[in-house]
């Protein structure tokens, strides 16, 4: 094998294979990389087995074909310290090494048989429907912050999707909570599609944010029982599916909640996090006092102190409840409008939050006790 390729195309790729490889693998071959150069291009595969990706780079200059693995840290670590945009010549030599050299760096890399490489060859064309990656990146973005790190109800650490119908309108709808918080939201289908609910893994949800940040195109999904097929221009990720059942998160939202907070998002996002500024722990409290058009918000802690401020709002009632500021904070940071607004019941109850200019998308917040 021996091949050369540009710096810049083989950092981004090498750079992606992070996030899907594990640091402490029990099998060596998993913090490797597979490198299969043929017909002009270089496919690089990770994988950890629950999540496999797979990307090309086109228009490389291949002298020899063959495939090979080595450690995926190590040759990222060198390739993102050579100059950039430069070539890289990379060679398999008879010693089972990966030479690796550009201008005056010269490596000699440790390589495992690419035989003992881990690959899946299903087929997932059965069910196939294409999105638009803005689309995608937003539902992910809305809904990721609610995923619940709590292992032990493993149904909840990701991000639930499945098809729903709104006056003879199809939607695709992501939902996520950790039961203190919930995030729905929800993009149009151009029609319906073939589609059974999945729950989509946390570590899955974060790698496909990142290729979808440095994309703008079209993204083909397909799944099959237990995995989920997302095809890029130059890039698949093939995940495996959370195997549990969702809750039923249509009961949770708030259907009585009459008492409307408006509010500047930006003053109010600012001020929460101003308050919660004297809390060493975010998981504090932060105490909204409400009267007519005035919200109060206070901290309290007993080690460093407390804060208060005052802002104007829009707001018809008398109403004292806390919320957990980094909830608030999480959700206020996803919205796009100039407002927000949160819907009251009473103390007891959750609070429910809308950005006024997007209406696919709602948020319900526990308040804290006491």
């Amino acid at each position: 094998m021996k091949f050369n390729v540009n710096q810049n195309d083989f950092q981004q790729a090498l750079g992606f294979c992070q996030g899907v490889i594990e640091k402490r693998s029990t099998l060596p071959i998993l913090s490797n990389i597979l490198l299969d150069a043929q017909n002009s291009k270089l496919i690089i595969t990770a994988t950890d087995l629950d999540l496999i990706f797979i990307h090309e780079i086109n228009n490389i200059e291949v002298i020899m074909e063959g495939r090979t693995t080595t450690t995926s840290s190590t040759i990222y670590d060198i390739v993102r310290k050579l100059s950039s945009g430069k070539k890289i010549n990379l060679t398999l030599t008879d010693k089972n090494k990966l030479h690796l050299e550009s201008e005056k760096s010269d490596f000699n890399l440790n390589c495992m048989s690419a035989s003992e490489f881990p690959l899946t060859d299903e087929n997932f064309n059965q069910n196939e429907f294409s999105i638009k990656s803005k689309h995608l990146l937003k539902l992910l973005n809305k809904c990721k912050f609610s995923i619940s790190n709590d292992e032990t109800r493993h149904y909840l650490s990701g991000i639930y999707f499945h098809q729903t119908e709104v006056d003879d309108k199809f939607y695709l709808t992501a939902v996520a909570t950790d039961s203190h918080r919930m995030s729905i939201s929800k993009i149009r289908l151009e029609k319906k599609i073939i589609f059974e609910p999945i729950i989509l893994p946390k570590k899955t949800i974060f790698q496909l944010c990142s290729l979808l940040d440095n994309y703008d195109g079209e993204v083909k999904i397909s799944n099959i029982k237990s995995k989920i097929k997302f095809e890029l221009n130059e890039s698949v990720l093939i995940s495996k599916l959370i195997d549990g059942k969702f809750p039923n998160y249509i009961q949770v939202i708030p259907k009585n909640n009459q008492k409307k907070l408006e509010i500047e998002l930006k003053k109010f996002l600012n001020s929460v996090d101003r308050v919660a500024s004297v809390s060493l722990d975010k998981k504090d409290g932060v105490k909204f006092d409400l009267s007519k058009d005035i919200l109060n918000l206070s901290v309290n802690n007993t080690n460093s102190g407390d804060g208060k401020e005052t802002l104007n709002v829009k707001f018809d009632y008398d109403l004292q409840i806390s919320f957990n500021s980094k909830y608030l904070i999480d959700v206020a940071s996803q919205l796009d409008g100039e407002n927000v607004e949160i819907f009251f019941n009473d103390t007891g109850s959750p609070a429910l939050i809308k950005d006024p200019g997007d209406f696919d998308s709602i948020y319900v917040v526990m308040p804290m006790k006491g």
